[in-house]
């Protein structure tokens, strides 16, 4: 346990002492806020608009609900600007140590190579957290000057952070491939977006086929929690999803190690 936290606290460090924590977290805040400030515009508009028609009618305003109208646009959007951000995260926990040479004193350590695995998810799972703790707040101005329900809201970050575990899983395995960060942040982008868009293809293939398809794309398990529903079998395909990436980077490194580079 020792050794895991020294992990943590090494790649953490690596993190802050470096711009990418700070480029990465001001740019996922600022393409969110800009799309927030987007969705909730509309949002008013269209509730101004509903309320001029029900005075003209005569008629009671209609309830619109901010949660379905904007809320769940965000995290959906959130969800693919993640795709985007976290190989940028993950694409020098192994590349890096190709690159430096330190690679070798990480293998031939007494920490052993789950231990390193896990730290080195931990971190970047920690910083991921950071990001979307900090998007809280545009949830604390709508329950300022609104009344949207809190329930959806905490699902919804339940699904994106599971959903950004997967993405980080993943960029993990990417990057014990190859010595090159730009080779591993893009080979993790393109594998994640496959896995993202494949329930788009269900319509084209069989009834049965398509049925099979649309269960590998990581986006439809997260349309539940946007909705704010919590169903296992959700929470059950992401941590399969995590457990791969995380089993195929330990693969990896164990045969990097058989190898002895």
């Amino acid at each position: 346990m020792r050794n895991y936290w020294t992990i943590v606290t090494r790649e953490l460090k690596s993190y802050f002492s470096s711009p990418i924590a700070y480029v990465v977290i001001g740019l996922f805040l600022a393409i969110s806020g800009v799309f927030f400030y987007l969705l909730i515009t509309s949002f008013v508009q269209l509730c101004m608009r509903a309320d001029v028609q029900a005075q003209m009618y005569r008629m009671a305003p209609p309830k619109l609900n901010i949660n379905m109208m904007a809320i769940r646009p965000l995290f959906h959007n959130m969800s693919m600007f993640a795709l985007f951000f976290m190989p940028l995260i993950t694409m020098r926990l192994y590349a890096d140590e190709k690159r430096s040479g330190t690679i070798e004193l990480l293998l031939t350590s007494p920490v052993t190579n789950l231990q390193h695995i896990l730290g080195k998810f931990s971190a970047a799972a920690i910083l991921y957290l950071f990001m979307l703790l900090f998007t809280f707040v545009y949830m604390l101005l709508l329950f300022i000057f609104g009344n949207p329900e809190l329930g959806p809201i905490m699902t919804g970050y339940l699904g994106l952070f599971l959903l950004g575990l997967c993405y980080i899983a993943f960029g993990i395995f990417f990057s014990t491939l190859t010595d090159n960060q730009l080779i591993a942040a893009i080979s993790t982008m393109v594998f994640i977006l496959f896995f993202y868009v494949v329930g788009w293809l269900s319509g084209l293939v069989g009834p049965f086929l398509g049925q099979f398809v649309e269960k590998l794309s990581v986006i439809e398990y997260f349309n539940d929690f946007s909705k704010g529903i919590f169903d296992t079998q959700n929470v059950i395909f992401y941590l399969s999803f995590i457990f791969m990436g995380l089993f195929l980077s330990f693969i990896s490194i164990e045969s990097a190690r058989w190898r002895g580079r």
